[in-house]
């Protein structure tokens, strides 16, 4: 029998940790969403959320879900790689543009795991009418009917809020957050019905330039000093609300000397080739912002950070620098 994935079931953020009554939690990793489909006949697709198949991509996960699933299987979960003891999301996205002989080589690479967190076909059946406590226990009835093993492994669930609570303990080694499920629901494809919540920081970084103009900044360009003195790009604002804006423009300056950053180009964001146009200024300014914990291998912000206000109390030789660890101290 013919049978197909439903869309993606997705989230809505909230502010609070706490795991309401009627509801479980899961850990949200800082991977690459991605459905699981096997079908009779050897056919395995491995989907993306907006639909692009990376099955050849990703040869290891195709060729474990092969031996160690049933046919007319459908999964939810979240793609990883782990490097040096956490998640490393480019490396996914490396991943996912190598082809044939390119692709073979990145699962010896950089390995990837497939954490499973729902079922939605089993058996000819489709499960999307079903309760996630009835999913659930189905998923763990079969994780444990199969002895699954990496690279394919069960994402962890809990109605528990001091377990729950204890996740957010995980964020050094990229776990984002959490994710909130409400017990009873069914799994309704493109529904924002789950929750998650995102562990963010209030740290501090130099603006280094901005797009928009000198007097007029829509986003700043934020770096951090290396240990060898250099500045380093760490990320991107969000857009600056206009009363920071205005503040900026009083106090930003065109560079005094050569710019540490002349030359350069910035991608106006992860996944695109599109380059801003940014002013470079002195960087003499400490914008305090707000970020969640996910950062590529350098270090670097993965998601643009919320600014606050500038810090004329914080000189930039008092900043964190650039990619050390523990700079940044998480906290729910």
């Amino acid at each position: 029998m013919t049978w197909s994935l439903p869309q993606p079931m997705l989230t809505t953020a909230v502010d609070s940790p706490a795991l309401p009554a009627g509801w479980a939690a899961e850990p949200k990793w800082d991977g690459y969403r991605a459905q699981l489909a096997v079908h009779t006949g050897g056919r395995v697709l491995l989907r993306s959320r907006q639909g692009t198949d990376m099955t050849t991509a990703f040869p290891e996960i195709r060729a474990a879900s092969l031996a160690q699933l049933p046919a007319d299987t459908g999964l939810d979960g979240e793609l990883v790689v782990w490097e040096q003891g956490r998640l490393a999301f480019e490396r996914l996205q490396q991943r996912l543009a190598r082809r044939g002989s390119g692709s073979a080589h990145g699962a010896r690479q950089w390995p990837a795991h497939y954490v499973v967190f729902d079922l939605v076909h089993a058996d000819g059946t489709d499960l999307t009418s079903w309760p996630y406590e009835r999913r659930r226990a189905a998923l763990e009835a079969l994780v444990a009917e199969r002895q699954l093993e990496p690279p394919l492994t069960l994402c962890p669930s809990t109605t528990d809020p001091a377990v729950a609570q204890g996740w957010l303990e995980w964020t050094a080694a990229g776990l984002e957050g959490l994710c909130f499920k409400r017990l009873s629901d069914p799994y309704t494809g493109g529904a924002r019905a789950w929750r998650k919540y995102k562990v963010r920081i209030t740290t501090e970084a130099i603006i280094g330039a901005v797009t928009g103009t000198l007097g007029a900044p829509r986003a700043a360009l934020l770096g951090r000093y290396d240990t060898a003195g250099r500045l380093r790009y760490t990320g991107r604002s969000t857009t600056l609300s206009a009363h920071l804006a205005r503040a900026l423009g009083d106090v930003l300056v065109r560079p005094a000397h050569v710019h540490p950053w002349e030359g350069w180009t910035f991608s106006a964001g992860w996944g695109t080739r599109r380059m801003l146009d940014v002013v470079l200024v002195e960087p003499a300014v400490v914008l305090e912002v707000a970020v969640d914990v996910a950062r590529d291998a350098a270090g670097r912000f993965r998601h643009p950070a919320r600014p606050h206000r500038i810090r004329t109390d914080i000189d930039t030789a008092q900043v964190p620098r650039f990619g050390e660890p523990g700079a940044d101290s998480a906290g729910p």
